[in-house]
């Protein structure tokens, strides 16, 4: 019975996706009808695919959802049919965005970064930065796949160094580097849902996210240091030993690297196409990147001239691969319906009323303080940065409020930050600790709750200096 439900989930998520993109470029009434049936299918198998353990979350957001189009609306039926496509662009981008890992798995660029850049990783504090980084360019690829995949290398880096103190410090770099990246990352579904929702410019977007990003990464290495010093702890002699040997096993001899070049050339090839087809065409971004991405890939094979791995990867990603994100798609079509409810309801005017409220009753207090802590508590109740930022900003873009929209893009993404490294309920930090053994609990509030308490302060000092000046 799982494995029937697994096949329809595979293929209505597939045909919602492809009627998405026709609909997009051709709209027309079968479109309009069949997506949503597209869309309720996808969310029903999902339900027989997934463990009950696994639904609870869905459950409630859909009943909750149900329920207030139930109370409210005037057209039960038709308001469902269109909260059901509420998250269409979202999940065709997580449902291509995977490919990009295909490339990855192809050659060995990163274990060749670390060893092109070994005269600049030799210390412990531009080692870490090093890492925080390259996860955070990783991340364009796999999204928070990086966490994983970064801990594992790194791991086998240092595989003769696993005490609290290393875990600490290849965690933590890891963990910060990913949530950092869900401010300023254009292949980051939370990020680009933030910056549509809030109708910000992009590159503003972009360029406030990435120097906040920056700061953090100076920021963390400060939190690191201080670390080493308190476990007792040489890491900058160990680094220089195993980057030696990295070194001594790298393929690419002499000072010019082939794969660092190949991966350069990959990254500005796929993200520039990306910016140019967006403004020559004028499409939406939540659509030009997937259909870049899906050609973009298929010309790497294909100048490599390894088809067959492209079918292969494509076969086992059909017969696996969009199955076992059965449980962030279902959430997000269980978001999308209880946006559009809120949306159509008084509620969301209510949460920025009592808002409001607050900050008129508590001076130099705003609503840009007080939307990160939104997002940090829908965390630790166990939604995942995705879904959060789909309700919060689903919530605000119905509101008025009287701020660039860059900046509450800035506020969500910063509360988006604290939540991933904090909460042992989100997705990166139980992926963290099934890799690295230790307690959701010390990989998250333990080893980040002081720079995250820093990282707040520091954010807000931005925003709010920002907010001053830009008004």
């Amino acid at each position: 019975m799982r494995a029937l439900a697994k096949k329809g989930f595979t293929l209505s998520v597939l045909i919602y996706a492809i009627l998405h993109f026709i609909h997009y470029f051709y709209a027309n009434s079968w479109t309009e009808v069949l997506l949503p049936i597209a869309g309720l299918f996808s969310l029903a198998f999902a339900f027989g695919v997934l463990p009950l353990r696994k639904l609870q979350l869905q459950t409630f957001l859909t009943v909750t959802a149900i329920g207030v189009l139930a109370a409210t609306s005037q057209n039960f039926w038709q308001d469902l049919a269109s909260a059901l496509v509420q998250m269409k662009s979202l999940i065709a981008l997580l449902l291509i965005v995977p490919m990009i890992s295909w490339v990855l798995r192809e050659e060995p660029y990163i274990e060749e970064i670390m060893s092109f850049g070994n005269k600049w990783l030799n210390k412990s504090q531009t080692f870490y930065a090093g890492l925080m980084g390259m996860t955070q360019i990783i991340s364009h690829f796999l999204l928070f796949g990086v966490v994983p995949m970064m801990y594992r290398f790194i791991d086998s880096f240092l595989k003769d160094h696993k005490d609290e103190a290393w875990e600490n410090y290849k965690g933590t770099a890891i963990l910060r580097g990913f949530a950092l990246s869900t401010m300023w990352v254009i292949s980051i579904p939370s990020f680009i849902f933030a910056v549509g929702a809030m109708d910000a410019v992009l590159w503003k977007s972009m360029l406030l996210g990435l120097g906040a990003a920056i700061a953090g990464t100076l920021l963390s290495v400060a939190f690191a240091t201080a670390d080493e010093k308190r476990y007792g702890k040489d890491f900058s002699a160990v680094l220089t030993n195993e980057i030696d040997k990295a070194v001594a096993n790298s393929r690419n001899a002499g000072s010019w690297n082939k794969d660092v070049a190949e991966f350069a050339f990959l990254f500005i090839s796929l993200f520039g196409t990306i910016f140019i087809l967006h403004e020559w065409t004028g499409a939406d971004f939540l659509v030009v990147i997937p259909l870049v991405i899906l050609v973009w890939t298929f010309l790497y094979f294909l100048l490599k001239r390894r088809t067959g791995n492209y079918a292969r990867e494509a076969a086992i990603y059909y017969r696996e691969g969009v199955s076992k994100q059965a449980q962030q798609f279902s959430i997000l079509l269980a978001a999308g319906l209880l946006i559009y409810a809120l949306n159509q309801s008084a509620v969301g005017d209510y949460v920025i009323g009592a808002m409001n409220y607050l900050t008129g009753h508590v001076p130099f207090l705003n609503l840009l303080f007080l939307i990160p802590f939104i997002v940090i508590f829908l965390g630790f109740i166990g939604l995942g940065p995705l879904p959060v930022i789909v309700l919060v900003t689903g919530v605000l873009e119905s509101a008025v409020l009287p701020f660039p929209p860059e900046l509450i893009v800035l506020a969500v993404t910063s509360g988006s930050v604290i939540s991933i490294i904090l909460s042992p309920f989100v997705m990166p930090v139980i992926i963290l600790s099934s890799v690295n053994g230790l307690s959701g609990i010390r990989n998250g509030l333990r080893f980040n709750l002081k720079f995250a308490i820093a990282f707040y302060i520091m954010i807000q000092v931005f925003v709010q200096t920002l907010l001053y000046f830009w008004s």
